[in-house]
């Protein structure tokens, strides 16, 4: 995270120079609050809106489309500001959010951003005010998802020169293309280290409940890492498959609602899911590859959950090289490696 002598009266002057002087030609463009006034009409269509702010669709002067996001007035929003223009200028990837600008202005803050005309990812799990129209996530389509944003969080993690950890994987944060392709947001919360650091200092607890992992919100558990968001990933697509095939059976969003024992019995036992409907083999085979590579991800210890690029490989291999992973418990607590006279299979790829 970058840090800077706070100073209220210029801190808008202070933010676009450490910007400018740390990034140089690839920082993104100063917008005066002004002219976001004019590329928003005003602010005349608004596209989104969560506690972080609201956000307003615009036209740049070249033609292009930009999603403007208006930060709210809440508490820390200056660093949170500086964090995700800090993160994000260091990105280039396909599955990566483009940032184009920024507005700092004394108590105005707002960042401006490529436009993603399929909104969100909860909005299409759950058809919940989708711009796509008469659109079914398919387990083809899901399965393109899952890919793409392993894909960007496997760059965060490991393909750029200083590691980026979210800290907020989930739904709401990631945005659709036309060609549903994913790109993950908001990096608000984002926590930089070097590649080679395993475990990261952090106070206070990040992340969204029903995605953060054990070990970000209570250090019983491990230590917080790359494999924080590795959890929070597998959360992301259980919801993802259970937002469509009614794993949930109406529960409320916790742990047990996305550790359901009869989901493990049936993967076990290697029985049909029929409360998927009516669906080839090919599909259910789709989504039971989905179901495993999460669980794997969604494991207790950080140690047994595998890294982003295992996910990758997991995913795009085949079906029956996948084990079903224990069942996790959230009571157990992790046991650590220097007191351990032996290291499971799993806690060996997993560090990879």
């Amino acid at each position: 995270m970058v840090r800077w002598k706070r100073d209220a009266k210029n801190d808008h002057f202070k933010t676009e120079e450490i910007i400018k002087s740390t990034y140089g030609f690839i920082a993104p463009k100063r917008f005066t609050y002004s002219n976001l006034k004019t590329l928003t009409s005003s602010f005349k269509e608004k596209i989104g809106q969560g506690g972080y702010g609201v956000v307003y669709k615009g036209k740049l002067p070249d033609g292009r489309t930009v999603a403007v996001k208006i930060l709210s007035k809440s508490k820390g929003n200056g660093e949170e500001f500086i964090n995700e223009v800090a993160s994000i200028c260091r990105t280039s990837h396909v599955n990566i959010v483009t940032l184009l600008g920024f507005c700092y202005e004394k108590t105005k803050k707002a960042l401006i951003y490529e436009f993603m005309p399929n909104g969100s990812l909860d909005k299409l799990i759950y058809d919940k005010g989708s711009p796509i129209t008469n659109c079914h996530l398919d387990s083809k389509t899901m399965f393109q998802i899952a890919v793409g944003i392993a894909r960007g969080l496997e760059y965060l993690h490991r393909g750029c020169n200083t590691r980026i950890l979210h800290f907020d994987i989930k739904p709401h944060n990631i945005l659709l293309d036309e060609d549903l392709r994913p790109k993950i947001s908001d990096f608000g919360l984002a926590k930089l280290c070097k590649t080679k650091e395993s475990i990261v200092s952090m106070t206070g607890m990040r992340g969204t409940a029903g995605y953060i992992a054990p070990e970000v919100f209570n250090r019983y558990f491990g230590g917080v890492s790359h494999k924080s968001d590795v959890y929070s990933y597998g959360m992301l697509v259980l919801e993802m498959v259970g937002g469509k095939t009614k794993f949930d059976s109406g529960l409320s969003q916790t742990s047990e609602t996305y550790f359901p024992h009869g989901i493990y019995k049936k993967l076990e036992q290697c029985e049909n899911f029929e409360t998927l409907g009516d669906i080839t083999d090919e599909e259910e085979d789709t989504i039971k590859k989905m179901i495993i590579v999460s669980l794997w991800c969604t494991q207790t210890n950080p140690l047994d959950r595998p890294s982003m690029g295992k996910v990758i490989e997991m995913l795009e291999g085949s079906l029956q090289s996948l084990q079903v992973p224990p069942k996790p418990s959230m009571h157990s607590p992790v046991r650590s490696p220097q007191n351990s006279s032996t290291t499971s299979q799993s806690q060996q790829t997993a560090t990879l």
